[in-house]
């Protein structure tokens, strides 16, 4: 029985420190200076004597949907945001215009909590595989004002289905969540991946997977 105990523990410590680890101090803001810092949690420290308030400031403007998804994510992570390096969040605005699309992708790193602040968005995610062989998809019309939940690692995506513009904000468990978006993952590889692998994965003529790997996939990132 101790065993066992012991080795439900060592799981359960496991899967936590496999997310962002809780800071050892007030902050840590980044810094791209090597010489003049201390390696911490995936960036430099900077001296705390030298921290700003700016360091833990940014302004975001709307972002340009003028693309062919008609959306664009405008990320606020530690690489745009210093001050967040440790303390394990981060933020995104989704911009869309009318019937635009965040397709379909993944936060390896990071649930996301998103809140509609205008317009109307189709959200959805995909479960991974269950026992029977199944995906379930689980959706959602938001309205302003409205809160939905893509659980970490689950291939989600964000419809602008409304007449107008919409805008979202997506709050993000990691501090750098990362994003596969899966069209660009498969058929925008670099190098490609073999056109034997996709036609046996999607089971589809080697002539349709040669036009999807030709084509420009926009990344609205």
């Amino acid at each position: 029985m101790k065993v066992v105990y012991f080795t439900i523990a060592f799981l359960a410590s496991s899967a936590v420190s496999a997310y962002d680890p809780s800071p050892l101090q007030d902050f840590c803001v980044a810094i791209n200076d090597t010489k003049n810092g201390v390696f911490v949690n995936g960036k430099f420290c900077k001296d705390p004597k030298l921290v700003k308030a700016d360091d833990f400031f940014k302004h975001v403007e709307p972002g340009n949907t003028s693309n062919p998804l008609g959306s664009k994510v405008t990320p606020v992570t530690v690489n745009e945001l210093f001050g967040l390096n440790t303390l394990g969040i981060s933020l995104a605005r989704i911009d869309f215009a009318p019937k635009g699309l965040n397709p379909p992708h993944t936060h390896p790193r990071a649930t996301e909590i998103l809140i509609v602040l205008e317009g109307t968005l189709y959200v959805g995610f995909v479960t991974s595989n269950q026992a029977d062989g199944s995906n379930r998809l689980f959706t959602k019309v938001l309205n302003k004002g409205d809160v939905f939940v893509f659980p970490i690692g689950l291939i989600h995506f964000q419809l602008n289905v409304g007449y107008g513009n919409a805008v979202a904000i997506a709050g993000l468990s990691s501090q750098n969540p990362g994003v596969i978006t899966i069209a660009n993952a498969l058929f925008k590889a670099t190098p490609p991946i073999s056109s034997e692998v996709l036609t046996k994965a999607f089971q589809v003529d080697k002539n349709i997977i040669d036009y999807l790997q030709k084509q420009s996939w926009y990344d609205n990132n």
